[in-house]
């Protein structure tokens, strides 16, 4: 079996793991790879430093070695807060009204993606797999392979990958889709993401496409592409749930509600969320049954992100303005209809709300994999299951629709919609509620992130 190198923006260093929780998801299934394996996890520290940035942190711990490299304050500035986060990442989440195109930032990414290329090339052993994550290193492969890297590479996109004609407002775009088929394999979220993908290539590149295998040929390399959709820690999300924090949690939760519906969402704090449109939706829901609003409580869980780029600060100050304004319209002296908390919980914690609320929200304007969904519905009681009410726009959207059968698809930009979907969830009976959940647990459970890990892996060496 060949030794992993695994390369991503941020690395999960041991010293980090102390963190209730840190070791699920991705973290723990990469890890779990790596063990199996053998290997290294590279990338950044996590850490601004303007004096030592050739410096490299080896770490070993568990049977995993992680190998981290600091950013100046400029690359951070640049290539993080800028290329990455303020062009990239709207641009892929389909918000180029929000994609700030600037040459500058753009070199900035180039760079550093060289400098990971030259700082990990000693760390690459013959026969290495080699497996590149998420839009912030997509140049990456082919940085390697200028500095002659023969090994198998592959590619995974965390995020959507827009539409062609969206994805041509970006300078240099011919550019950069280039630079990723130098991966041998290149891995997205749902078979729509893959198709926009493929879409570009045929028709901007004018490379050649077999849809059958997923190669892509051009200028005399062939990539393969295809749809790889990842799941949770089903193992470790149990093993979180049967700890007592998750049932004092779970209890926690069921007495502050206090004999109301539990409705419950966690998102990171991100426009491409849709939390205040969720919150609009909530607010034409209460304004349509007032009646109802001793019924349900709902809590909004938003861990801030990304708070030195300037359309996040606005998306708190909107969402914090349109949760006062329902709950000062709706409150009793006894009774607040929403609950905005700006931080975050253990696995633990989030194991024992979801179990509590009979009805989970994730409906994201447009987003990758939403992991709390499925975590959503792992955490349910199977003989009680709350409902899940789902984004039709989410990357977990296709697998958890099961048919019409499963989650609650809506359109997330629509507040009757949402109103109507929270309406149905509400009033939903048990055997009904059951019946979605159980057409949704199979592959919650049996599509998870090591299976995921494990497909990918075997691909990329197979070819």
């Amino acid at each position: 079996m060949s030794r992993l190198v695994v390369i991503s923006n941020r690395v999960a260093v041991p010293k980090a793991r102390g963190v209730a929780g840190a070791q699920g998801g991705l973290a723990g299934a990469l890890n779990a790879a790596l063990k199996d394996r053998g290997g290294v996890w590279f990338g950044w520290s996590g850490q601004e430093n303007d004096e030592q940035l050739g410096n490299m942190d080896l770490q070993r711990s568990n049977g995993v070695t992680t190998a981290t490299i600091d950013l100046s304050k400029q690359e951070l500035d640049e290539y993080y807060n800028g290329y990455a986060n303020s062009t990239l990442w709207p641009l892929f989440h389909y918000r180029i009204d929000l994609a700030r195109y600037e040459n500058k930032t753009g070199e900035s990414y180039e760079r550093v993606n060289d400098r990971f290329a030259e700082s990990v090339m000693p760390l690459i052993e013959e026969g290495d797999l080699v497996w590149v994550h998420d839009y912030h290193l997509i140049p990456l492969g082919e940085r390697l392979r200028s500095r002659g890297v023969k090994n198998r590479i592959g590619f995974f996109l965390h995020t959507p990958w827009p539409p062609t004609r969206l994805l041509t407002s970006l300078p240099f775009h011919e550019r950069l889709v280039k630079t990723m088929l130098s991966y041998d394999l290149i891995g997205f979220q749902t078979p729509e993401w893959l198709s926009s993908f493929v879409h570009y290539c045929e028709n901007e590149l004018g490379a050649k496409i077999d849809r059958e295998s997923g190669r892509i040929t051009h200028e005399g390399r062939t990539t393969i592409a295809r749809d790889y959709p990842i799941g949770i820690d089903w193992e470790h999300f149990q093993a979180e749930g049967a700890k007592p924090e998750a049932k004092e949690a779970e209890q926690r939760f069921l007495a502050s509600i206090r004999g109301r519906t539990g409705m419950i969402g966690v998102d990171r704090l991100d426009y491409s969320k849709g939390l205040p449109e969720r919150i609009d939706g909530i607010g034409r829901f209460f304004d349509e049954h007032p009646e109802r609003v001793r019924d349900l409580v709902y809590v909004q869980i938003a861990p801030p992100s990304r708070e030195d780029v300037q359309s996040y600060q606005e998306i708190r100050e909107e969402l914090e303005q349109k949760t006062g304004q329902i709950n000062g319209a709706r409150s009793e002296v006894d009774l607040v209809p929403i609950r905005y908390v700006n931080h975050g919980y253990s696995h633990a914690e989030l194991y024992g709300f979801f179990r509590a609320s009979k009805i989970g929200l994730v409906t994201p304007l447009r987003d990758g994999m939403n992991l709390v969904a499925k975590e959503y519905v792992a955490a349910q009681d199977p003989d009680d299951p709350g409902v899940l009410v789902l984004s039709d726009f989410a990357g977990a959207a296709y697998q958890l629709d099961c048919d019409g059968k499963g989650a609650l698809l809506v359109n997330p930009h629509s507040p009757d919609a949402l109103a109507n979907a929270l309406n149905k969830a509400l009033d939903m009976p048990l055997e009904e509620r059951k019946s979605r959940y159980e057409a949704m647990i199979t592959t919650v459970r049996d599509d998870n992130v090591r299976e995921w890990t494990t497909q990918f892996c075997d691909d990329l060496a197979k070819g």
